[in-house]
């Protein structure tokens, strides 16, 4: 039965079509679809977000903190008062209150939410990005298929990787914060930097001298694939390829954020995180498949609030420009967002007025093309500490999120190990997809 007629049965109310039986099938049939392809944007929240300071607030119990709630665009779904932008595209975004995990340290919940894996075995799973550039991308356009902006790869190296996919899917890593600079993060009164070192010539180097020296090395390279076939050496080849045809592309102005007016970049905010956002906007208008930007600092044991609240206004202004523009530009319908960390944080309070680290209830989002917007999915108690509805896990919300830009979950690969393995072993929330 296809979508069409699935709609008309329901429609007719016929006895004894079981919905838990039909919905899955009904999301799988619209992750199959080939018109559904889109684009996909992570928010990575580096460091574990408070759902209890975002998007899912207790007010009037002791471990609401010190945040107001405000109503949004849509009635009964309130986020912080530090998201007043947002809360004009929560039509748009589906909250989901309900995901639960079980890997409460930095490195494991790291790997586990960028890769559906825990980090065990020999096996090296590829991040969700490396897998959806893999089905989402072209090699018909000179920008890498996966760009990771900002990332702090810190807490677990593999879980930003290709993985066994090979080198091929690797990101192109752009100003990376591994040494954790905060100017940069925050912009501290002028426009982070956010360079691409790769795409010029080095200095002093004439255009002249570069094409011999790329006719001199693409002679070395096709000799020494013609005596050492193999995956390695071609999938070597490739990245250094795809590397020259950006050099040599018009393409590569994407990275290029001084092209952009100081109106448009201030509005997303001066630091990295913003910067990144409108970086993001741009790589998607030149047909980027997955991009995904960090914003560090969510790991607030002490001074939460004083955090939280500068976190927040980063992350208001850069998602909601990125939304606004997206949806101005006629691309938000071809683009899901998701947003996560590693896992959540304390609903109580710590004695250094912080948040601890905490996997059991938490909060993800999803956002764009392919999401049912303007809806809270799943419930929490009064006080924080447990799910009463609609419990979530890792494998669901990245099926969901593989289901929303078109690409079936259980799409195999082939592991490091001879195996074959789904991107996700897990089944899509239909009520979360559109």
């Amino acid at each position: 039965m296809n979508r069409r007629d699935w709609l008309r049965t329901a429609g007719l109310g016929v006895g004894g079509l079981s919905m838990s039986g039909w919905l899955p099938l009904l999301a799988n049939e619209l992750a199959a679809d080939p018109r559904r392809r889109r684009h996909c944007i992570l928010l990575w929240m580096n460091g574990g977000p408070t759902q209890t300071d975002t998007f899912d607030m207790k007010p009037g119990h002791k471990n609401g903190g010190e945040f107001q709630e405000i109503d949004t665009n849509v009635p009964g779904v309130r986020f912080s008062e530090h998201l007043p932008r947002l809360a004009q595209h929560a039509d748009k975004l589906a909250i989901v209150r309900s995901l639960s995990t079980k890997e409460g340290d930095h490195s494991r919940g790291t790997h586990l939410m960028r890769t559906g894996h825990p980090p065990t075995g020999a096996i090296r799973h590829p991040a969700i990005g490396a897998a959806l550039a893999k089905e989402l991308g072209s090699d018909a356009i000179p920008l890498p298929r996966y760009v990771s902006i900002a990332p702090y790869r810190s807490f677990n190296q593999e879980a930003y990787g290709p993985g066994y996919l090979g080198p091929r899917y690797s990101p192109l890593v752009v100003g990376e914060t591994d040494r954790g600079n905060v100017a940069a993060a925050t912009g501290d009164g002028e426009y982070a930097k956010l360079e691409v070192s790769s795409v010029k010539p080095a200095v002093g180097i004439t255009e002249g001298q570069m094409s011999q020296r790329l006719e001199l090395w693409t002679r070395m390279q096709q000799r020494f694939l013609h005596t050492h076939p193999g995956a390695s050496p071609v999938a070597h080849q490739t990245v250094y390829q795809s590397a020259v045809n950006l050099m040599q592309s018009e393409a590569a102005n994407a990275f290029r954020l001084d092209e952009e007016s100081d109106e448009v970049r201030g509005k997303y905010g001066n630091g990295l995180f913003g910067q990144g956002c409108l970086m993001a906007r741009r790589l998607i208008e030149q047909g980027v498949a997955f991009v995904e930007v960090s914003l560090n600092g969510w790991d607030t044991h002490s001074n939460n609030f004083e955090q939280v609240a500068g976190l927040s206004e980063q992350l208001d202004a850069g998602w909601a420009s990125l939304m606004e523009d997206l949806e101005e530009r006629g691309l938000l319908e071809e683009t899901t967002i998701i947003w996560m960390g590693e896992f959540g944080r304390t609903p109580n309070i710590n004695g250094r007025a912080g948040r601890d680290h905490f996997p059991a209830a938490w909060s993800s989002v999803l956002a764009g093309g392919g999401i049912a917007g303007g809806q809270a999915y799943g419930k929490t108690s009064a006080d924080g500490r447990q799910i009463e509805e609609g419990k979530l896990s890792v494998h669901e919300l990245l099926a969901t999120l593989c289901s929303a830009v078109g690409v079936p979950p259980d799409t195999e690969n082939t592991s490091n190990t001879g195996r074959p393995l789904k991107i996700v072993d897990g089944s899509p929330i239909s009520a979360l997809l559109s």
